[in-house]
């Protein structure tokens, strides 16, 4: 039976509950009551959420998230506390040289040390967290809070798909760890359905970006800092918007395009704790570190301007048809297939170029695929998105902040804004469905089942998170369960549970 492409979707035997595609292939699971308010018109509830004005918004007039700063107060933050740290380990090194005697002195017995131990007692444990950490806690508890309250999560979705395109990881230093969730509230969030080439530029232009693709360290060798410095360039940020953020692997740009595009760049970078270039922390353009002179990429001849060479080059990357196609690659392997249909892909591609990069669009023409509601949910849940589920599924479980969250996130493989690299974590199935990570869930799911004070009816909670979807195998399990958690425990594992 072809499935319609418009309008709401009748239930098919022979396809995936449309309800159960919405929740797990689109969104973040159902919460119990959830699939009651789908009104029989899954795609139309998608939809809705699209239209929903300031849908992906943080706000730091909510008191929800009354702990959050933005990027550059945050970023300063860091900043002054690597200073003190940096001046408290001098001073320790001071007096540790003074109290200690030169070099074949001899100590009097009064001075002698009450113990022959060579071993110095351990340093105490601040008793208040690194304000990094403080920082990256809020923004996470604020990411979580944000997927709980989130309708179906379709939006959610999309947010965690361009971070993780667009990413930044705080394993490079304690400045992105401070600054990492406000990169994704900033440069993130209001654009994740507005246009491509707005994002591409928030993105880019971003303090956290700039500072983890070392973009501060590239300087136009012609430059006035140059040539007094005797410093070059550092193709690491050129490099990564070619390969990963627009054009893709083989779409036809060259090295030289990358070193063009690095000399294009220069002058792109956060201002120091010093804030000769700017207040400390934020994005500025420093035109003494400005490769000089017109410059060509991809075939195009960009004139000397300033930081405005840049914005222009960005501009019509942001248009060109490999970017289209990569785009729309990725967004159908993410929600749709690790091998996505060619079609999909096309016509993917085909909305996002005809509609300059309008995301929102985009997103919509997703909802719209038939093979969106064919294709069987194939695809494990990756780890942020099965714990956002049983939270959403179980209950919010302790409210003393995201702690056994993050540690959960970190036990499945996908620490909270820490990819392994500038591609990001990975969106094939196979990724999170090795055996160790299938054990790493069973621990999960019977931990968040014990946590549950009132679980009621676990067949009931099957019917209403998983509903007519759910194997004779899983409901013969969950009904024959020892005990409620059991019971509860078997659903989070469920296969019906796992996939999206």
């Amino acid at each position: 039976m072809a499935v319609a492409t418009k309008g709401p979707i009748a239930p098919d035997p022979g396809l995936p509950d449309p309800a159960l595609i919405a929740f797990n292939r689109f969104g973040l699971g159902a919460r119990p009551g959830d699939r009651e308010r789908l009104a029989g018109d899954p795609r139309g509830y998608l939809k809705a959420e699209l239209r929903r004005p300031d849908v992906a918004m943080i706000s730091l007039d909510d008191p929800a998230y009354a702990d959050l700063k933005g990027s550059t107060p945050a970023i300063q933050a860091s900043m002054a506390a690597n200073l003190q740290r940096k001046r408290d380990r001098e001073r320790m090194t001071t007096e540790q040289q003074a109290g200690t005697p030169a070099a074949g002195s001899v100590l009097p017995p009064s001075a002698a040390p009450a113990t022959s131990s060579p071993v110095a007692p351990p340093a105490a444990k601040p008793a208040v967290p690194p304000v990094e950490i403080m920082l990256f806690r809020a923004e996470a508890q604020a990411r979580f809070y944000k997927a709980m309250q989130a309708e179906v999560g379709f939006v959610e979705r999309l947010v965690y798909f361009w971070s993780n395109h667009f990413c930044v990881s705080i394993a490079k230093d304690n400045i992105v760890r401070a600054s990492a969730g406000a990169f994704e509230r900033e440069a993130i969030r209001p654009f994740v359905l507005g246009r491509f080439a707005d994002m591409l530029m928030a993105v880019e232009r971003h303090p956290a970006m700039l500072f983890y693709l070392d973009n501060q360290q590239s300087i136009g060798p012609d430059s006035r800092a140059g040539k007094n410095r005797q410093r070059g360039l550092n193709e690491n940020l050129a490099r990564e918007i070619l390969e990963l953020h627009t054009l893709g692997v083989g779409s036809g740009y060259s090295q030289a395009d990358v070193t063009s595009f690095a000399r294009i760049l220069t002058g792109w970078m956060m201002a120091g704790r010093e804030g000769r270039l700017g207040e400390p922390g934020s994005s500025v353009f420093n035109a003494n570190a400005h490769e000089p002179g017109d410059a060509v990429l991809l075939g195009k001849t960009y004139p000397a301007g300033g930081m405005g060479q840049a914005e222009a080059a960005l501009n019509d990357i942001a248009r060109h048809p490999a970017t289209a196609r990569h785009i729309a690659t990725q967004l159908a392997r993410h929600f749709i297939a690790d091998d996505p249909p060619s079609a999909a892909v096309a016509r993917l591609a085909k909305v996002f170029a005809k509609r300059d990069g309008n995301l929102r669009a985009v997103a919509a023409a997703l909802v719209d695929m038939p093979e969106a509601w064919s294709t069987p949910l194939a695809k494990m849940r990756s780890p942020f998105d099965y714990v956002a589920a049983i939270r959403r599924a179980a209950g919010p479980g302790p409210t003393n902040g995201p702690g056994q969250s993050l540690n959960w996130l970190n036990a499945l493989g996908e620490p909270l804004w820490r990819p392994p690299g500038p591609n990001g974590f990975s969106d094939q199935a196979d990724s999170w469905a090795s055996a160790e990570g299938m054990k790493t869930r069973l621990d999960i799911a019977w931990q968040a089942a014990r946590q549950v004070k009132d679980i009621g009816d676990p067949n009931g909670m099957l019917d209403a998170v998983i509903g007519p979807s759910a194997s004779p195998e899983t409901r013969q399990a969950v009904a024959r369960a020892e005990s409620k958690q059991q019971g509860l425990a078997l659903l989070l594992l469920a296969p019906e549970f796992q996939r999206r």
